[in-house]
């Protein structure tokens, strides 16, 4: 098969994804435009220069509705030529593409892509797509739903984290998110976004709480309390399909959570020949991708299912891989990855994640694709896994191999 590189990667920063957020006069369009305007001239692209243009996003209503993809190539200077492919799975949608495109390559369907995603969280509301999972009843009973935030309490139940130990998480990714900030470990890939003026809208992620430490957490209320033991009850749903637990532990809340942002990220992907066409050199061969389908109750436990398959599929094992990125969608998620592996903190997450930075959903996967070549290439490491929990109960890795 043909190895598929990756020849750049980049994002833009994340906005706060609330009205007075610095992206938030910026369409999912315009801003998936700027992002790949900026892909193309970095890398001087021209004409039908790619196969596709394959870019996630999770709520696929209004603005980010009828294949976003292609309005975001019709908005940027990309040749019309090329078509666009809009891809929703959930949070894993950018991590998605990008392995989409990968196995296009490898399967000889084409010499290079482009492919990411975006989510404006802050203009398109979560949830406001109205998935058959919440709101069919059949489906919803049938398969005990109850909303990430009680997931996310579940796996602290089930696992047996406390308070103390996700906050004490989120405190340190607040910390490292700052350290890498302050060191320039996001130069390489953090593009600054600019009006049609040319002046400046934002050019570091704005979510970002530095301040943050144990006593600001410890006053922050449960988030998923109230939602769970009074109206509408989903920790009687969730009781009914794991009764062994008795009670739910509501230890979640947004210090310990990630953050609703707007943002936008795009990794150029292509095979040899690609690169030799436009004069590029490959940064990272993707070794390997894998996705798998887990409980849709619990839900967010799809990264350590999904590594151990990628790990078995490839003959590899976990202490092959020098550097992790686990997407920090909730505290709970990132400490099971760590206890199920018994993996060195010191390796996962190295410079901080979605409780610092904030989730820009379909974005994200895309986003830590390229935080974890950037670190690679920084720390001298020679592989990386990139992986995400997914809503109704998924799990997506992907593999890179220094080159």
């Amino acid at each position: 098969m043909t190895d598929a590189y990756i020849y750049d990667a980049i994002r833009t920063p994340r906005g706060k994804g609330r009205r007075d957020g610095a992206l938030h006069e910026v369409t999912s369009a315009r801003l998936s435009a700027f992002t790949l305007n900026t892909l193309k001239e970095r890398n001087g692209l021209e004409g039908h220069a790619v196969e596709d243009v394959i870019w996630g996003n999770v709520t696929q209503v209004m603005e980010q509705g009828g294949c976003l993809a292609r309005a975001a190539v019709l908005a940027s200077d990309l040749d019309e030529s090329i078509p666009g492919l809009a891809i929703n799975r959930f949070c894993a949608s950018g991590l998605e593409a990008v392995n989409l495109a990968a196995n296009q390559i490898k399967g000889g369907a084409g010499d290079g892509y482009i492919a990411g995603g975006v989510e404006m969280m802050g203009r398109v509301a979560m949830g406001s797509d109205g998935a058959a999972m919440a709101v069919d009843p059949q489906l919803a009973m049938g398969s005990y739903f109850v909303p990430q935030g009680i997931s996310a309490d579940i796996i602290a139940t089930e696992y047996g984290f406390t308070r103390d130990q996700v906050d004490e998480y989120s405190v340190e990714s607040q910390r490292r998110a700052k350290a890498a900030w302050d060191a320039g470990h996001f130069d390489k890939s953090v593009i600054t976004v600019r009006d049609q003026n040319g002046l400046t809208i934002l050019d570091k992620d704005e979510y970002l709480r530095p301040q943050t430490d144990m006593q600001s957490l410890g006053s922050l209320k449960p988030a998923f309390k109230d939602m769970g033991e009074t109206m509408p009850g989903f920790d009687a749903v969730a009781l009914m399909k794991y009764p062994h637990l008795e009670a739910i532990n509501h230890i979640h809340h947004a210090g310990n959570s990630s953050g609703i942002v707007d943002g936008s990220a795009a990794i150029l992907v292509g095979n040899k020949e690609f690169g030799e066409k436009w004069g590029l050199k490959p940064r990272a061969r993707i070794r390997a991708n894998a996705k798998i389908g887990t409980d849709p109750t619990i839900n967010l436990t799809g990264p350590v299912p999904v590594t151990t398959k990628i790990l078995m599929e490839n003959g590899m094992n976990i202490n092959d891989i020098d550097l992790f990125e686990v997407n920090e969608a909730f505290a709970a998620v990132v400490l099971r990855f760590l206890q199920a592996f018994d993996v060195d903190h010191a390796k996962v997450n190295v410079n901080g994640g979605a409780i610092a930075m904030g989730h820009p959903l379909g974005a994200t996967g895309a986003m830590i694709l390229g935080t974890l070549l950037d670190e690679m290439e920084r720390a001298d490491k020679e592989t990386g896994l990139a992986t995400l929990c997914v809503a109704a109960g998924m799990g997506s890795a992907t593999i890179l191999e220094r080159v």
